[in-house]
């Protein structure tokens, strides 16, 4: 029978600020190998697992056992759910290949705007933001840039736009599961969470359609179309602030990204007086995988069907993990067991309704049986290294998790004190580009959000808040997400790493800003 182990959050001699640095090694690595040695996303991230191991081993004593259990822990969950969404969205994209449903789409959006800042917009913002809503874990960034690159975008900037565009719903994600998971975690009102976060983030939603265009199409094209773009930005920042605070967490990306979409068609219709040249039911035949993909997310979203699937999940306590190691103060109130169960529910995954839309998708387009598996077994081939990359992310994530070195970097941002509302929304920042998920930052710095609030005599609902809303600019940065993105794209290995490069600087800006934003609220 395994021992349990506690976690400390100080080496030695070496005090906050130098066990800090030491458990940020892996985090410097990361950074070295994309931003400095230019290297490919896949060694990057290898080599910032093997830094977190030597942490993990030598600085905070976790044992060996246990520190493989965890990255086995977190590369399993890179699998499931993480690549099993990647992998269907892009057989669903691949399907519209085939049949050449997807020149049919590509003209479509044409016919309304042949203006790319408009169709980013529109694909990547708008239409990224519902699916983000519906489904989240990379689902629109896979889908959204495999949509862009078929309207003619390149694989860099298809990627860069889909990044900078998955910020603004990333906070209410899949159903709002983020603020659901923070209010389970902390035992904060989830009614006050919401409202909280809406009102951080839609100051910050918008701006970003105009942001994003003059970041990747340059601050002349940004002008020529910024009414539309504040018009989107308006309609969905609008719309996220009301439904945050007065309907709740579950349905904010949904309406909001249907009212910026409704902005968009009305400004498009407006301004251009001409109509499709093709057949209405031509082009639904071709919109069909993406109609089928919206429904049967709903579907798979809808309470009582949620919960019918559910029903069948198999709860995994991973073995030589769950409950061995102890979360100690000051990160929780007292010493707790880090629980690790491993939630297998592959019915109720997202995942899987993208999968099921593949299959009707396929029937729907008259695909045959032998050209469907080729399909299957094309994306799989297309998903090696970025697989690898995930896995890689995802264990060195739980490594930290689970030997404490992200208790101390948590503990580092604590001890800012007057500044801490500033760095509340880094620390969130700093759990999304390390897990690559706002309900995982959500989960990993919650309750310290609210331990150090108490400490501090600050608001617990706005720090917890903070960290969700600070998380949703680690988002571009993370691997596992620029990892999606080099899938859906086929985009070079080099490219990855350039990719890297552009997003960090806006994710610094961008994450200062809700900063900056929770600081004037902490106070005012």
């Amino acid at each position: 029978m395994n021992s349990t182990w506690a976690q400390t959050y100080e080496m030695g001699q070496l005090g906050l600020v130098g066990s800090a640095l030491v458990a940020a090694i892996p985090i410097f690595a990361l950074l070295a190998m994309l931003g400095v040695l230019r290297k490919p996303a896949w060694m990057a991230a290898l080599t910032g697992l093997g830094s977190a191991v030597a942490v993990a081993l030598l600085g905070y004593g976790m044992p060996a056992g246990m520190a493989l259990s965890s990255i086995t822990y977190g590369a399993s969950f890179a699998l499931f759910p993480i690549t099993w969404i990647i992998f269907w969205a892009i057989v669903l994209y691949r399907l519209t290949l085939i049949t050449g449903k997807f020149e049919i789409i590509k003209n479509s959006i044409a016919s309304l705007t042949n203006e790319r800042p408009l169709q980013a917009l529109l694909i990547a913002f708008a239409f990224g933001a519902f699916i983000e809503g519906a489904a989240g874990f990379g689902t629109p960034v896979a889908v959204a840039a495999a949509m862009l690159v078929g309207v003619g975008f390149g694989s860099f900037e298809a990627s860069a736009i889909c990044l900078l565009a998955n910020t603004a719903p990333v906070a209410f994600g899949s159903i709002g599961i983020p603020v659901v998971t923070l209010a389970g975690i902390t035992g904060l009102p989830l009614n006050e969470l919401s409202a909280s976060v809406g009102r951080i983030c839609a100051p910050v939603s918008f701006i970003v359609p105009a942001y994003l265009i003059a970041a990747t199409e340059g601050v002349a094209v940004m002008r020529r179309v910024l009414f539309p773009a504040l018009l989107c930005g308006g309609a969905f920042a609008g719309m996220q602030f009301l439904v945050s605070n007065y309907l709740g967490a579950q349905l904010v990306d949904i309406l909001s990204s249907l009212s910026a979409i409704l902005a968009l068609l009305v400004y498009l219709v407006v301004k251009k007086s001409s109509s499709l040249d093709l057949p209405l039911r031509e082009v639904l035949y071709a919109w069909s995988p993406y109609l089928l993909l919206v429904s049967c997310v709903l579907v798979w979203g809808y309470e009582p069907v949620s919960k019918m699937l559910n029903a069948s999940a198999l709860k995994i306590e991973w073995p030589g993990l769950h409950n061995l190691a102890l979360r100690m103060p000051p990160v929780m109130t007292k010493p707790t067991a880090y629980a690790a169960v491993f939630n297998f529910n592959i019915l109720a995954a997202a995942g899987t309704s993208c999968m099921v839309a593949s299959f009707l998708s396929a029937l729907v387009l008259g695909v045959k049986p032998g050209q469907f598996v080729k399909t299957v077994g094309e994306a799989l081939l297309q998903l090696r290294m970025p697989t690898l990359t995930v896995c890689s992310v995802l264990g060195m994530a739980f490594l930290m998790n689970y030997s404490g070195a992200t208790g101390t970097l948590g503990l580092a941002f604590a001890a800012t004190g007057v500044l801490f509302p500033f760095f509340s929304a880094m620390l969130g920042w700093l759990g999304v580009f390390l897990t690559g998920s706002d309900t995982s930052a959500n989960a990993l710095f919650g309750n310290l959000q609210v331990v150090t609030a108490g400490k501090l005599g600050l608001d617990p609902v706005l720090m917890a808040a903070s960290n969700s809303s600070g998380g949703v600019m680690g988002k571009m940065i993370s691997l596992q997400t620029i990892a999606v993105a080099a899938a859906a794209t086929k985009m070079s290995t080099e490219d990855q790493a350039k990719l890297f490069r552009f997003t960090f600087g806006h994710s610094v800006v961008l994450a200062s800003v809700i900063g900056v934003i929770t600081f004037i609220y902490s106070r005012w």
